[in-house]
């Protein structure tokens, strides 16, 4: 494959890999909120928490004595497996047996995820690697550097549809990819992987043989089209895919770390044997929770109707100001700043006279080897609280900016 992306050309630099809200509240520690504080830094949902959790978690207490098995419930595997068959167009059912684990929530598989991959690929045509979108979620990275592997940062940006130009990628650097991490929805920027990307990214991963990664945590938050899975797109084995998702956006539970990995058999028996023996386990009450999560849809649509609201007044109050546009996916909005003094700037503005938390793109990113950082210029609002809170964080940012 000829292409004009190689790992020259992307391997990311060492600096700047504390988490980027360490490096926002040493930002901002110089400064005051100029007025009552709005938080819009931190992807943590602010919706109600389903009703069921609580009745579900009472009748099920006493199995906190228990210790949990690694690869999840037998109840719990089928409940998700069937979750998955009814929500996506599968080439088939996912077999709960062998093809389904349950996750402390998406992080923690993610990350174990890359030490699996690393172990499980094999011989690499030089130093393995593992790819990874650019901006991305602080887990890919560590995962990376956990499994010895090199990360090569693909850039997303407005040129790319906000997602890796798979087509730039060239041969010698795919030739030595144990994996490859794909966010859709995409964080921050909102996109979602069309049938046709899913499909190009599993030729690639069969013709080199590497592990697609893909990150679906976001798939239940959109506002038209519902997001597509890379399982709907990997053959009738899942050979060399797996998907990650999480309860903490769908049903608004965050700090009760519960999700799934499912796809590639093989795969996620060589995961299960390490998860087994080194990853957190997930106290069986919380799967009896997710089981009830995962068989109710009425909770998730009032959850979009909720974040619908919120991106109707953005675009509002926003109009096509710093670039905005409504993203196809998940709840955070990616704005250009960089006729505003920068991401930095903007961000130290609007918290010491908007009042308003936001976090620099930058600082979701990693600098490409020729210097550029394709966060920088950008911030990211998470729109996780009430509609009043964020329409008027929405008018506070638009004022204090322009």
């Amino acid at each position: 494959m000829t292409g004009t992306f190689r790992s020259s050309q992307v391997a990311g630099s060492q600096e700047n890999e504390r988490s980027p809200f360490a490096r926002l509240t040493e930002l901002l520690a110089p400064y005051q909120p100029g007025k009552p504080l709005i938080t819009l830094s931190l992807g943590e949902p602010q919706h109600g928490v389903p009703s069921f959790v609580g009745p579900v978690l009472a009748k099920h207490i006493a199995e906190f004595g228990r210790y949990p098995i690694a690869r999840g419930i037998e109840p719990f595997r089928r409940a998700a497996a069937n979750w998955l068959s009814t929500r996506f167009q599968l080439p088939r059912a996912i077999d709960p047996e062998t093809e389904l684990l349950v996750l402390n929530g998406s992080r923690e598989g993610l990350f174990f995820a890359a030490l699996t991959a690393a172990r499980y690929v094999g011989e690499r045509k030089g130093r393995p690697a593992i790819l990874i979108p650019n901006p991305f979620y602080p887990a890919y990275a560590a995962g990376a550097r956990a499994a010895g592997c090199e990360a090569i940062y693909l850039p997303t940006t407005l040129a790319t549809g906000f997602l890796p130009d798979l087509h730039a990628i060239d041969a010698a650097t795919l030739a030595r990819t144990v994996a490859i991490y794909i966010a859709s929805p995409a964080n921050p920027q909102g996109a979602v992987a069309s049938r046709d990307y899913f499909s190009r990214l599993k030729q690639l991963a069969d013709r080199f043989g590497f592990m697609i990664l893909s990150d679906e945590c976001y798939s239940e938050i959109y506002t038209r089209q519902a997001p597509g899975s890379m399982l709907e797109c990997a053959g009738s084995d899942f050979t060399n895919a797996v998907a990650f998702q999480s309860l903490s956006k769908r049903s608004n539970l965050p700090g009760m770390r519960v999700g799934f990995a499912a796809g590639d058999k093989k795969f996620l028996a060589t995961f299960h044997e390490l998860r087994n023996v080194a990853a957190p386990q997930v106290p069986v009450p919380l799967q009896h929770v997710a089981i009830a999560a995962y068989s109710d849809e009425a909770h998730v649509e009032e959850n979009r109707r909720l974040y619908r609201i919120k991106f109707d007044l953005a675009d509002q109050i926003l109009g096509n100001r710093y670039g905005y546009r409504r993203p196809a996916g998940g709840f955070c909005v990616w704005l250009d700043v960089s006729q505003h003094g920068g991401d930095e700037a903007a961000t130290v503005k609007l918290y010491k006279d908007a009042g308003v938390r936001v976090v620099p793109g930058s600082y979701l990113a990693r600098p490409q080897l020729d210097g550029t950082n394709p966060g920088a210029g950008y911030i990211r609002l998470a729109l996780v609280s009430d509609s009043e809170t964020t329409a008027e964080a929405l008018h506070r940012l638009a004022q204090f900016l322009d």
